[in-house]
């Protein structure tokens, strides 16, 4: 199998995902976590990147998370300033 090199995106996503993964497991599950957890836990995500990663690499956030047995029950976002939430949960 040969090795294939990954965007930036999609290592940013990686990130997230287990950054999710990580501050799920710790805190208990179902987890809701904030994006001030997540910047403690990975401070090179920034909201602008989180966002993006969510909206355009969602399936790599997604597989990485299942890889742990956890999914993304929900995801909110609220805006500039408002800030972004997530729902980990068990992978049923």
């Amino acid at each position: 199998m040969a090795f294939t090199q990954k965007s930036a995106a999609e290592t940013k996503a990686q990130d997230l995902g287990l950054a999710l993964a990580r501050i799920a497991e710790s805190a208990g599950l179902p987890a809701s976590i904030g994006l001030d957890q997540l910047r403690r836990a990975s401070p090179r995500l920034t909201p602008l990147a989180v966002g993006q990663m969510v909206r355009k690499q969602r399936d790599t956030v997604e597989a990485v998370l299942a890889e742990r047995g956890l999914t993304l029950v929900e995801y909110a976002d609220q805006g500039p300033g408002r800030g972004m939430e997530f729902v980990i949960a068990q992978a049923p």
